[in-house]
């Protein structure tokens, strides 16, 4: 059992949406913080029968238990809310006039919002489950990490491909097919492979429609369905004027080290290898982004490159703090290159490496060299980013 970062306190006074991509944990923490909650599973082919057919059951059930704001002692939770979008209004409905609570969980939030379905007005919280973090893994395996991905069933696993393709074949079945997604299901599966193969570099939609005999638009749509179904996510470039011209195209990262090296058919990462550079680069992105969310700075995170090449792979706070990572066991001057051009420019407070080094020191520009543990270590103690 895993000790996960996400707190869900506010879940005890406010009604939430609780999102994560599939198999990163949701209903496991849940039963764990609430384990005595009335409980809707709509992955339960019985009760989702039951309510895609009459929504109004939640709210006569509830009212027969004479729940109230009162007397609500757990919140009532919903899993897979976006099966059946209707009962929110169920939902709506008894927060407004019973006061009561509600978590409503699910692992893509596009059929309730494409579909124009009620979204509660701002009335519940929204909270995001990623996949496992160093924070919860004690004496992560790096290695392993990078190669296996950090969603829970496959870092435990000693078979881990065969659960990713395993994943992967029930992502397409019941996330795209189902709900009807895309109309070209093989087409979007080619697409699969060609965004894990460009994972982590500039988004060019042209070039990836070309790959995958589809239109720009259609390239476009895809990755939006990727964003709106929690499996990837977009790396802004750093906007702040400067004097140097930058590139302005954003980045492409899969919500999972694991899932993008299987669907990009890189095999077990070599430490030492380019593949291994661009995993380890992944694997920091997706510490950055769930310490953003769980830390509830919600800081902003970006990367900023010129056009002559030179690169700062990610920019958070605004521009407060420049991170370049390194695989490499030993930095160098040359490694500080794009790290000292952006200081000229933009100042940051601090500016530092993550890399493979054994101990941490210090350049004499002031420039942080920090071995990968001890920047998790800091960043998830609050010192990279303070914390509220």
């Amino acid at each position: 059992m895993y000790n996960r970062k996400l707190n869900l306190d506010i879940c005890e006074e406010e009604s939430c949406f609780l999102w994560g991509p599939r198999q990163t944990g949701k209903s496991t923490l849940l039963r764990l913080c609430f384990p005595d909650a009335r409980r809707y599973d709509l992955l339960l082919s019985t009760e989702y029968r039951r309510l895609i057919a009459h929504p109004g059951l939640v709210r006569e059930e509830c009212e027969a238990a004479g729940l109230t704001g009162e007397t609500q002692q757990n919140p009532v939770i919903i899993d897979e809310i976006q099966k059946v979008p209707d009962l929110l209004d169920e939902v709506h409905w008894l927060i407004e006039n019973r006061g009561l609570r509600f978590i409503l969980c699910g692992s893509s939030a596009r059929k309730v919002r494409r579909g124009h379905a009620n979204l509660l007005g701002g009335r519940a919280v929204r909270c995001e489950l990623f996949p496992l973090t160093s924070a919860e893994v004690p004496e992560l395996d790096l290695s392993k990490a990078l190669s296996d991905g950090l969603l829970p069933r496959h870092l435990q696993s000693r078979s881990a491909t065969r659960l990713i393709r395993a994943y992967l074949g029930d992502y397409l079945r019941e996330e795209i097919a189902a709900e009807a997604l895309v109309r070209n299901v093989p087409a979007f599966s080619r697409f699969l492979e060609v965004a894990a193969l460009s994972n982590g570099e500039l988004v060019n939609y042209a070039n990836i429609a070309r790959e995958c005999a589809v239109s720009a638009p259609t390239a476009r749509q895809y990755f939006e369905i990727l964003e709106d179904t929690l499996l990837g996510a977009m790396l802004p470039a750093f906007r702040k004027r400067a004097k140097r011209r930058t590139i302005g195209a954003p980045k492409f990262f899969l919500f999972d080290v694991g899932i993008a090296g299987h669907l990009a058919r890189r095999g077990p990462v070599q430490q030492g290898s380019e593949l291994f550079g661009k995993a380890f680069e992944h694997f920091l992105f997706m510490e950055l982004r769930a310490h953003a969310s769980y830390s509830g700075t919600c800081y902003p995170i970006s990367y900023w490159r010129t056009a002559a090449g030179a690169e700062v792979d990610f920019i958070l706070d605004d521009g407060r703090v420049a991170i370049e990572v390194k695989s490499s066991e030993m930095v160098r001057g040359r490694h500080l290159r794009g790290l000292r051009m952006f200081r000229e420019e933009h100042r940051p407070d601090r500016s530092m490496v993550v890399s493979l080094d054994s101990r941490p020191r210090i350049t004499a520009d002031g420039i942080e060299i920090l071995p990968w543990r001890d920047f998790l270590g800091r960043l998830w103690a609050g010192d990279i980013v303070p914390t509220p």
